[in-house]
């Protein structure tokens, strides 16, 4: 009976997978929520890190769980950025390599290099992505690089072999540029349907992080691991309620889990014409 008792906290452990993607003081109002300045960025970390939680990648979260659950540290937490801006180059992983933090960077490979032309309708198509030069450092410092798709689309309303097309071809040239498996992918937006996952899985993935604005725990689908946004006004306070699940944000949060299957109805009626845009 202690086991079984044992055993069913183990597997109920929740495990926070924390989603960053610009880490700047600059953005236009429509691309603010997607922005946490440098300093709130290290607050957080060292949060992290006085309150004893371990840093782990995707891969490794999934693999504790194909090893068993028990090989989990104490207090997981998993940090991911998505779309790989410069900054994370500059103003964080600095941060994360002073206080030996891991993380998962999440990649769309068309745009290396360039710009984040994917953000036109935030008025942000100018802001700088990461180099190969800085993509192979990042690399080196010991920090997962996962794939984000090809040219960062709405997987889930395009044909089913042109979203292969996508979800493979990051991952090639990921592994053909950078000289190491790639295994770990997000959905852009975080949109995805069964289809879908069903395709990174083919791909040769091991798993895939979409948002869902939850914690996620050892029975959470691998291919579609709960991620909780960090936002700029997600003050040291609200950052630790966050990690707690104990959020005055519950009520949002169901408004956004809530909203999100109709938006996603609504966008694929636009895109086979039958809701006019």
């Amino acid at each position: 009976m202690k086991y079984l008792s044992m055993h069913k906290r183990i597997f109920e452990k929740k495990v926070p997978i924390l989603m960053y993607h610009s880490i700047s003081c600059v953005a236009t109002p429509q691309f603010k929520q997607f922005t946490v300045s440098p300093t709130l960025f290290e607050q957080h970390i060292a949060y992290l890190s006085q309150h004893a939680y371990t840093p782990i990648t995707v891969t490794q979260f999934v693999n504790s769980l194909a090893q068993g659950v028990s090989v989990l540290p104490e207090r997981p937490v998993v940090l991911t950025f998505d779309d790989g801006f410069t900054d994370f180059f500059i103003d964080a992983l600095p941060v994360l390599k002073r206080y030996g933090f891991s993380a998962t960077l999440y990649i769309s490979t068309v745009f290396i290099g360039q710009t984040s032309r994917w953000l036109q309708r935030e008025r942000e198509a100018t802001r700088p992505v990461l180099t190969w030069d800085q993509l192979m450092e990042i690399s080196r410092c010991g920090i997962e690089c996962g794939a984000h798709s090809h040219s960062h689309p709405q997987l889930d309303i395009l044909p089913s072999s042109v979203a292969y097309d996508e979800i493979t071809r990051c991952k090639h040239i990921l592994e053909d540029r950078l000289g190491q498996q790639v295994i770990s992918f997000a959905y852009p937006y975080g949109y995805y349907t069964k289809t879908v996952r069903e395709l990174v899985q083919m791909a040769g993935y091991t798993s895939a992080c979409a948002v869902k604005h939850a914690l996620s725990s050892v029975a959470t689908d691998p291919f579609a691991l709960a991620r909780l946004m960090v936002r700029p006004e997600t003050d040291v306070n609200a950052f630790a309620t966050l990690l707690s699940s104990r959020s005055s944000l519950t009520i949002v949060t169901i408004y956004m889990r809530a909203r999100t299957p109709v938006w996603q109805l609504v966008r694929r009626c636009i895109k086979r014409g039958v809701v006019r845009a």
